[in-house]
């Protein structure tokens, strides 16, 4: 069996008949066998997804035609293996056609996408293959199979039943047209939300609109100006960097009304990039699809697969949460209206004005802001604090090279070592906005982590951001939002990284939707501590530590605008499940329904949703739909988890130890919970959540 796994892997890593002057399809010869990205080219990808695509269906032919009994080796591991090719293509093209995408990238994903759909549903539905998965899955005992192994034959038993694999062959079919359209409509509703975000620009002219305004946001607004040939103007986008802190700082009602509303809007303007009728089409196809699988809702299909396991867990958790939040957010909008009335305004508070009074009322309150903050927050301080952590916690080492490919100029590239000095992967950080990039953070694979012949292949990680830029006079300073943005993705990070698994279907991130947002929520609890913040808190120009009386003006006002921030948030997350818990058809338009969706749990007009549907990227177009609250859900592990910290030292290596092995190594091979308690020493609580949030 051995021998067949071996020629398996021989013609999946030789066979390069057909990627004659295709890097894709040709040995990499870089260093550490990273994607050539200096000599991919767009018209590289389609052929190199074709041949990917034909030497993954040939494998499975050969597993399907061998007259030998099904076995482990034989089957499972061979069809673990047969992706090769095809997911190191998809590993280089999905990353750039989310950070550094082209129209040239985004026309051919439209013929990707409906082919790579039908090519896995091909796999899912082939009756013969599926014939021999369930033979050893219902004869597993007899295989005398180890941990992972059994892991493995569950997922792959797992993935042909709830794709459809005991279908009759009319609903098979229905299936395969489903899967097609919505892969297709996804890609769609992600083009729109890119191409509203960047329509809009908001330009001033006259330098009194300018009032309140930071000078680095400033100096940043006329560089773009300056770049799109409006020297003299300031241009302000709906890029985070630059609405966010316009939205806190702007004396202007009227601008902040607008940009707010072009941000809002997105999606929602009756124009070529409107995304209303697609979120339609994909509910109710999700909705049909769940119902052929033999599922109630949406909802019941995805869940059944995460730790929450059912709707009515989700809603048990957000609604022991959502009464505390939306409370404290009642009392945060009449301390604001005070202040409004306070400057002799005769207004009502409206969502606009929300970020801007906040700063007023947390400089009173606590004689702090976020403009004060940000000169110790200087981002190559940030990042070097962050690696010293994990060299703290973990023995890992950070080494750049400038010698190795990247996809473009901004990035940065690291090889990482272990403690040993044993190499572990390459890491990739890109910083800034541009508008070939999506909004958002975000954690990606171009490679996995897993074991091969009994060597590792290791992992090849990127970290994408839309970071403040730095200016021609002042160097990227972040706000402590982006500080603890960095933490959280670079959480994703080591579990990718530090991954130790075999079989790479269930190695590092490759785990229950709310599960993976433990290890990368629970770093953000780092950034503040004292201890940390004294490796990297330091004054961009004069090199000082921030003061411990600006730290104790931070931690006094940690949770301050927690309501805002927890009911937004819980908002979105009842949205979400408001669309995937739908038995029948959608059949109001997306507007009313989401109002509805609002009204029913009171949320007050103060607020809006952290997402409105139509550029709600997470349920739409990414792998959240009726995952939303997994973030909330992880929180109350990590919360619970990094008491383990604080009771025993936050850099007390026996602990961090003991998560490396129990959590960041396991990736999917048990059962997710049973990795937390063997961890923790027993299941999580919620109140340490509740106190972290002041809700207690």
């Amino acid at each position: 069996m051995k021998k067949l796994i071996f020629v398996i892997m021989v013609f999946l890593f030789c066979n390069i008949s057909h990627g004659q002057n295709n890097p894709l399809l040709e040995p990499y010869n870089t260093a550490y066998n990273v994607p050539p990205f200096d000599k991919i080219k767009v018209e590289h990808f389609l052929p190199a997804f074709k041949e990917g695509m034909r030497q993954q269906e040939e494998t499975i032919r050969k597993i399907i035609e061998n007259t030998e009994s099904p076995t482990f080796e034989n089957t499972i591991e061979a069809l673990e293996y047969s992706d090769h090719l095809i997911s190191e293509i998809g590993g280089v093209y999905y990353n750039m056609l989310s950070s550094n995408t082209s129209k040239e990238l985004q026309d051919i994903s439209r013929e990707i996408a409906p082919m790579i759909s039908r090519h896995n549903d091909n796999i899912t539905l082939n009756d013969k293959l599926f014939t021999k998965i369930k033979y050893i899955y219902d004869n597993r005992e007899t295989y005398k199979l180890d941990t992972e192994q059994s892991k493995l034959l569950e997922h792959y038993y797992k993935i042909f039943i709830r794709s459809g694999a005991d279908l009759d062959d009319n609903k098979k079919n229905r299936l395969k047209e489903i899967n097609e359209k919505i892969s297709v409509l996804r890609l769609k509703f992600g083009e729109n939300l890119l191409a509203e975000t960047n329509a809009y620009k908001l330009t001033i002219e006259d330098k009194k609109d300018l009032s309140g305004l930071p000078q680095n946001l400033i100096d940043a607004a006329a560089e773009t100006a300056k770049k799109s040939g409006q020297e003299g103007k300031w241009i302000f986008t709906l890029h985070n960097p630059s609405i966010m802190p316009f939205l806190q700082y702007s004396d202007k009602r009227d601008l902040r009304e607008n940009i707010w509303r072009a941000y809002t809007n997105r999606g929602n303007n009756n124009n070529n990039n409107d995304n209303k009728d697609i979120i339609t089409e994909i509910v109710n196809l999700r909705i049909e699809k769940a119902k052929l699988l033999g599922y109630k809702t949406h909802a019941d299909f995805i869940l059944e697969e995460n730790m929450a396991k059912n709707p009515k867990n989700v809603y048990n958790l957000l609604d022991k949460l959502w009464e505390p939040s939306i409370k404290m957010a009642r009392k945060e909008s009449f301390d604001l209206q005070s202040m409004i009335e306070k400057e002799n305004g005769t207004f009502k508070l409206q969502p606009w004005d929300w970020r801007y009074y906040t700063e007023k009322v947390r400089k009173e309150k606590y004689d702090i802001d976020e403009e004060s903050l940000k000169p110790y927050f200087e981002l190559e301080n940030v990042k070097n604090g962050i690696f010293k952590l994990a060299n703290k916690l973990y023995g890992i080492t950070f080494n750049r090279r400038d010698d190795i490919p990247k996809y473009h100029d901004d990035v940065q590239v690291y090889e990482v070592k272990d403690e040993d000095g044993t190499y572990l992967g390459i890491y990739y950080l890109d910083f800034f906005p541009r508008p070939s990039k999506r909004g958002g953070a975000w954690m990606n694979n171009y490679r996995d982590q897993y074991y091969y012949d009994g060597k590792t292949v290791n992992p090849i990680i990127t970290n994408v951001f839309n970071f403040t830029k730095p200016t021609s006079t002042t160097p990227a300073l972040l706000t402590y939002d982006e500080v603890e943005t960095f933490f959280h993705e670079f959480g994703h990070f080591l579990h990718g990284m530090l991954s130790k698994c075999k079989y790479k279907s269930i190695a590092g991130t490759n785990v229950a939707r709310d599960f993976v947002e433990l290890p990368s929520q629970i770093m953000e609890n780092w950034a503040s501590e004292p201890e940390v913040m004294e490796l990297y808190a330091k004054h961009y120009k004069t090199g000082e530590l921030i003061p411990p009386e600006l730290t104790a003006k931070m931690k006094n006002s940690s949770k301050f605008n927690n309501g805002f921030g927890t009911s937004e948030y819980l908002a979105a997350c009842y949205l979400d499940m408001s669309y995937h818990a739908l038995s029948d058809n959608l059949n109001l338009d997306v507007t009313t329904f989401e109002d509805n969706a609002m009204n029913n749990i009171g949320l007050i007009p103060e607020i809006i949703s952290r997402y409105k549907s139509t550029y709600f990227n997470h349920i739409f177009n990414s792998g959240y739909s009726a995952g939303y609250y997994s973030y909330i859900w992880s929180q109350v592990l990590d919360a619970d988890a990094f008491e383990a910290f604080k009771e025993n030292g936050i850099f007390d290596k026996k602990t961090a130890e003991s998560f490396r092995k129990n959590i960041l190594e396991k990736g999917n091979t048990e059962d997710p919970m049973v990795l937390y308690v063997r961890f923790r020493g027993s299941e999580p609580g919620i109140t340490p959540l509740l106190k972290r949030k002041g809700m207690d």
